[in-house]
């Protein structure tokens, strides 16, 4: 089986990694997709994202690491990808991504959902650039190469 787990990963964080460990355990191949959206103000570039996810997964021999654009459906569909990751943290993650999975089913492909580890279920990436803005500690949130990519922004 190949998987695709698509997220924006701006910046990835500890709970995005537990994921891609565990998503990577499941299947031949896990292409972790990092959402490139021109619309939106991101804090890493998409390529700064690439790089921060391929080393974190150096260790991963199944994790290709890519950006994409447009439809996350799309992109799964034409890479051949068996089903979609997502994680859940609460119950309202469990709504959206169960509105999410019936329209990506409709359309030839699955979506598995993982539960969050416990010990990351207050983590989003929204959280992690708060917590860096705010110039507090940030190693329980993100690995020590992201901390340090979250430093360089700030530094400017």
């Amino acid at each position: 089986m190949n998987l695709l787990f698509p997220g924006s990963f701006d910046p990835p964080h500890r709970g995005h990694l537990d994921l891609i460990h565990r998503a990577a355990a499941l299947c031949e191949l896990l292409v972790v997709g990092v959402a490139v959206n021109p619309d939106k103000q991101h804090c890493l570039s998409p390529e700064r994202r690439v790089e921060l996810l391929t080393g974190e997964c150096a260790g991963l021999t199944n994790v290709r690491v890519v950006t994409y654009r447009g439809a996350t459906i799309t992109f799964a569909k034409e890479r051949g990808l068996d089903a979609i990751v997502r994680g859940l943290r609460n119950a309202n993650d469990l709504e959206l991504e169960q509105a999410m999975a019936q329209v990506n089913r409709a359309n030839g492909v699955d979506t598995l959902l993982l539960t969050c580890d416990s010990a990351h279920l207050h983590l989003s990436s929204k959280l992690v650039r708060l917590v860096a803005q705010a110039g507090l500690p940030l190693d329980t949130l993100v690995t020590p190469r992201v901390a340090a990519a979250l430093a360089q922004i700030k530094a400017g």
